[in-house]
């Protein structure tokens, strides 16, 4: 694993420490994943989208679709990002990706509508 330097402007770690946390433990924390939210941001993984799609395209009857629910690992994919959102630790792709769970829901919810 590299190792990195960082200087951290004194304003920003007293910030850090107003929350409660050790700031060298919250960035040696957090900064992987705000990095790779940067390179790469966080979105639900297609499979989500396809299975709502083939649940829709399957034609299903009013009782299937009033029982139609997430799969286990979509539930607790959006359990973890509710969590850290009540913790104040939702980083920036992370609130995108609540942000798309919560339109996936709202087109559900008018499904069953």
């Amino acid at each position: 694993m590299a190792k990195v330097t960082l200087d951290i402007p004194d304003e920003l770690m007293a910030q850090l420490a107003d929350m409660g946390e050790d700031p060298s433990n919250w960035l040696r924390q957090q900064l992987p994943e705000l990095v790779q939210a940067k390179i790469q941001p966080s979105t639900p993984p297609n499979s989500v989208y396809r299975y709502i799609l083939d649940f829709i395209a399957s034609t299903p009857t009013p009782q299937q679709i009033a029982e139609f629910r997430p799969t286990p690992e979509m539930q607790a994919r959006l359990q973890r990002l509710l969590e850290l959102n009540q913790l104040g630790q939702l980083t920036p792709s992370q609130q995108a990706e609540l942000d798309e769970y919560e339109r996936i829901e709202h087109i559900v919810i008018m499904l069953k509508a």
